[in-house]
């Protein structure tokens, strides 16, 4: 092979590398954010309204790639979470109130999402959902806490590819592409209460508040395992490498997965609403309805995505929870660090868990909890988009990083959009009570 062919293979190789590292925070965010709880949603949505709400997945990707390049941005640039940055700038008692909601939320999100996982398995290969989920639980609290982040990391990096099974899910059905894209360029609307909530849950679910906090304390992880261990605004020059990494990684992670949610429902249309199972309530009773329509490999890829996506999903929801925490107090809060090192910290990771799991004994059924998690969510998640705006364009705490015009305009836009679906999911509510 002739030098320059040779040379010209080895930066491909070196590119194609740099680029698989500068993938992290903003992969694993994306990826989790298709947690049971999210293809419960998605799922519902196909089954429901078919190809009519996947237009929903190209509105939802700009507004989530800015807001979670805002989060990561102020997490690497000021070396704190948010919670943390959020202290500059709010009444401590408010920011604990805010903390306080978004715990609740994630535990009522881990408890549906451990249900899902454990009645999974249970379909899979029988047993008793509850000690699945037991397992499930288990798993993910010794993980976070005996496992040190720089090891821990790749392991939630290389779980991220278990949602490819919805890729390889929709490769299994027959899908009519023609109807599904022209559905999805031109929709007809059917404009009513229950069209407009679909819309409004597809929005809830993609930007969620838990990403937030999560993807920040992630880039202070990442700064302190890297080779400059200090905040970008302490930095005389330079830095733009690094938020250069953050931009590819976060808008690559949250493409993979609105792409994902695509998947999910393109096929739960093109299956369960084609023959009318137009009525789903959990990710296992989607795959349950699968099984007959679209045979067993469907269904085993199906039910095996959520347990996969599970096992990402858990630790993202109660790391978020512990690191708000853990700020708002001025506790350790790094999964670095060895347990008596983080008491505090770690007590909320296991303890969000543990509830979460005991929240599976107590009856309430798992669309109950995710309706809780919705609003309170939706009561979390405007004011903190709103913070993160005010946060990002401060000269003060972002120094000559803050945020550049187009990020500012889509950020904000993005927060009312995000405003106008949790006044519409309260008056949903308010008007079925």
């Amino acid at each position: 092979m002739p030098p320059k062919a040779r040379n010209s293979r080895a930066v491909r190789k070196i590119s194609a590398s740099s680029a698989l590292r500068s993938l992290g925070p903003g992969l694993v965010t994306g990826a989790a954010d298709d947690d049971p709880s999210g293809i419960a949603t998605y799922s519902q949505a196909g089954a429901q309204f078919g190809y009519g709400l996947l237009w929903t997945v190209f509105l939802t990707t700009p507004f989530m790639i800015a807001i979670q390049l805002v989060s990561a941005q102020i997490g690497r640039v000021t070396g704190n979470g948010l919670a943390a940055n959020v202290m500059e700038l709010m009444p401590r008692w408010l920011v604990l109130a805010l903390v306080l909601l978004l715990v609740a939320a994630n535990t009522f999100n881990i408890a549906a999402d451990i249900a899902a996982m454990g009645e999974a398995l249970a379909l899979v290969i029988g047993g008793l959902k509850h000690e699945h989920a037991l397992i499930f639980a288990s798993i993910s609290t010794l993980l976070q806490v005996f496992v040190p982040y720089r090891r821990y990391a790749p392991v939630l990096k290389f779980l991220t590819l278990t949602l490819f099974a919805y890729v390889a899910t929709a490769l299994t059905v027959t899908i009519p592409w023609s109807t599904a894209l022209f559905a999805m360029i031109w929709p007809r609307a059917t404009i009513n209460a229950n069209y407009f909530l679909m819309v409004v849950a597809v929005l809830g679910t993609t930007i969620s508040p838990y990403l937030f906090f999560w993807q920040a304390s992630q880039e202070v992880e990442e700064m302190n395992q890297g080779r400059v261990d200090r905040p970008l605004r302490e930095l005389a020059k330079g830095g733009r490498v690094a938020l250069d990494r953050i931009k590819i990684d976060t808008t690559v992670g949250m493409i993979f997965s609105n792409v994902i949610a695509f998947f999910i429902i393109l096929t739960t249309a093109a299956v369960l609403n084609a023959h009318g199972v137009t009525n789903i309530n959990s990710a296992t009773q989607a795959a349950e309805a699968l099984q007959p329509l679209a045979g067993q490999f469907t269904f085993l890829l199906f039910a095996l995505g959520i347990i996969g996506t599970g096992l990402l999903a858990i630790p993202v929801l109660a790391g978020s929870a512990a690191y708000a925490v853990a700020e708002a107090f001025g506790w350790h809060a790094t999964l670095e660090a060895k347990a008596p090192e983080a008491k505090g910290f770690y007590t909320i990771i296991a303890a969000a868990t543990v509830i979460g799991f005991g929240l599976g004994f107590t009856g309430i059924d798992a669309i109950h909890m995710l309706v809780w998690s919705a609003v309170l969510n939706g009561v979390v998640a405007v004011p903190i988009m709103a913070m993160m705006m005010v946060i990002v364009s401060n000269l003060k705490l972002m120094g000559r990083f803050k945020a550049g015009s187009w990020l500012l305009v889509l950020g904000w836009v993005g927060s009312a959009v995000m405003a106008v679906a949790v006044i519409a999911l309260f008056w949903s509510f308010l008007a079925g009570g």
